[in-house]
């Protein structure tokens, strides 16, 4: 047995309590080392087993290794001990929108993992849930959000899962390297040691968290509009032309202030507010920088 696979990995989970719980009564935290899906778990705990109560209490839930891991579009998402960060966030919210969610967890995510805030941020957002590093060798995928809600009479819960590369992965079929990317093409994985070499999952997640927690909280009480010109300086499809589902071509310009991704077709600008719509955007031919396809 190899070293990655004996050694314990030692989760900061006292140092995340003590900066979450001040602001988020009740927060209890969960290292287990495999697990289904994060998500999944903590959708059965909020809505209960026959006979027992729901469990709405904050409460974040790390994987070493997820067996079922999903992302959005029910795709898989494969994840190695060690190479990935995987995990779920769940609480009770209530925001009078629920628009732009997603936006504001990557927003979240992207800022305390690169703090750099300028237009050309080496970790980028692709709407509407996806972190994508840029370098000399082009655009990677780093992570994937899936979020979740789910109602039990008056409490509404919302379920906040990610996965981050933080290791080098090969690609596999359905995992984060076989996502779409350009041109219909499969994207090779990036991964957080790109960017910080020296990184583990243990420091990642203690970057990543309490930040969330307190964006979550924003949010609610604001909505999306505090956080859609941070989400314009890391939009990795704004001014490029996209391909939607349906096969509709268009320049994306942003997100509007209710998160909708706005793209400017031959049929005028459409708002896109699913996040059940996949959008692509269109290779960039590096001679003269027009659309290849």
């Amino acid at each position: 047995m190899t070293d990655a696979l004996i050694t314990p990995i030692r989760w900061p989970l006292e140092a995340i309590w003590q900066a979450v719980v001040p602001t988020l009564e009740g927060f209890t935290l969960e290292a287990l080392p495999q697990i289904d899906s994060t998500n999944s778990e903590l959708m059965r705990r909020f809505r209960g087993s026959p006979g027992a109560d729901p469990r709405p209490e904050p409460t974040l839930l790390v994987a070493e290794q997820q067996t079922a891991g999903r992302g959005r579009l029910g795709r898989n998402w494969q994840s190695r001990r060690g190479d990935s960060l995987t995990f779920s966030l769940g609480m009770q919210l209530n925001p009078v929108d629920w628009s732009g969610l997603s936006l504001a967890v990557g927003i979240s995510i992207a800022e305390s993992l690169d703090h750099r805030h300028e237009v050309k941020a080496r970790i980028g957002l692709k709407w509407p849930n996806d972190l994508w590093l840029s370098g000399p060798e082009g655009e990677s995928k780093l992570a994937g959000i899936l979020v979740e809600t789910a109602s039990v009479g008056n409490m509404r819960y919302v379920v906040i899962g990610a996965g981050i590369n933080i290791r080098p992965l090969a690609a596999l079929p359905d995992s984060p390297a076989g996502s779409t990317g350009l041109a219909n093409k499969p994207m090779q994985p990036g991964c957080l040691q790109d960017v910080f070499p020296d990184i583990d999952a243990p420091p990642a997640l203690l970057r990543i968290v309490p930040p969330l927690v307190q964006a979550m909280q924003a949010f609610e009480q604001f909505g999306f509009a505090p956080f859609q010109a941070r989400f314009s300086r890391r939009d990795v499809l704004a001014g490029r032309d996209v391909v939607l589902s349906d096969g509709t071509h268009g320049t994306a310009h942003g997100a509007g202030e209710n998160g909708a991704l706005l793209v400017h077709t031959s049929a005028g600008m459409k708002e896109i507010t699913s996040s059940e719509v996949s959008v692509r955007p269109v290779a960039i031919n590096p001679a003269n920088k027009g659309p290849s396809c």
